[in-house]
């Protein structure tokens, strides 16, 4: 009974999500047009949204040729850095000396910022999936990483000293109880990376590259198809919500017995 209750419960606040979500998406194509009519911007500096869908339309089979390569990219860069960020966050927390060998290579990584080291991947990897995927996993890898250890090193003291006087070993310790403790942790660095993997694909594609979103973008833009290039970020844009919605359901599955939403407080009369 609870656990339809519960069903029932979820599934009104998806509905109710959903139609607000309609609701501000109808509101900004209407200010949209607004802004196109009221001050009669050429299409080449700010098509309208009836000419985005119609180019949308004309052109989906070349859309979605190219949206499924930015989309493997995507999706390679998100595991690799994933197991990358994981085996990092593990291989630090099992000793001082570890972490201190190993942090200041990690935050590295996230000192280089992509836009830069970007035409060199290229240049290394070549204008293929490779240099894409690995450009998604160096923007990735950092988050993933940082919240996972930051997990790991935050576990209950408490909860530790029981694995002592139970005779766990540190390995064990840190399999046992480390590791769930930081799952929730882990959760958040995913979606965060979620929600960065687009930017190291679709730069890749900018710098180099002979199929893809960004691809496609970057010439419309130099031959002046400003509605194909707003198509091409709409479609990048409904890939993204739908990772973070993917990223969402796997995490609340993984950390199943941690609620997301404090229930209110009850004020004393």
């Amino acid at each position: 009974m609870t656990r339809s209750v519960n069903t029932i419960t979820a599934h009104r606040r998806l509905t109710g999500a959903f139609l607000r979500a309609l609701v501000i998406c109808a509101l900004l194509i209407a200010i949209w047009q607004a802004v196109v009519v009221l001050f009669d911007l050429p299409p080449f500096m700010l098509p309208g949204p009836f000419r985005v869908a119609a180019s949308l339309a004309n052109n989906f089979s070349y859309l979605l040729g190219h949206a499924a390569v930015t989309a493997s990219e995507i999706l390679l860069g998100l595991l690799l850095g994933l197991v990358l960020g994981v085996a990092t966050g593990l291989f630090m927390a099992m000793s001082p000396s570890a972490e201190r060998m190993v942090f200041p290579v990690v935050l590295a990584t996230q000192a280089l910022p992509v836009f830069a080291i970007a035409p060199l991947l290229v240049l290394w990897f070549g204008f293929g999936l490779a240099s894409k995927v690995i450009m998604a996993t160096l923007i990735i890898y950092f988050p993933i990483t940082s919240a996972f250890f930051d997990g790991l090193r935050r576990t209950d003291p408490d909860l530790l000293d029981l694995g002592r006087i139970a005779g766990a070993s540190p390995l064990q310790s840190l399999l046992h109880l480390r590791l769930p403790s930081a799952l929730p942790s882990l959760s958040s660095g995913l979606r965060v990376g979620a929600s960065l993997a687009p930017i190291g694909a679709v730069v890749g594609e900018w710098v180099g590259s002979s199929a893809g979103l960004g691809f496609v973008m970057l010439h419309a833009n130099g031959r002046m198809q400003t509605d194909l290039m707003f198509a091409s970020l709409f479609i990048l844009a409904v890939f993204v919500v739908l990772l973070r919605y993917g990223t969402d359901q796997l995490t609340r599955r993984l950390v199943f017995w941690m609620p997301e939403h404090q229930p209110q407080s009850i004020n004393a009369t």
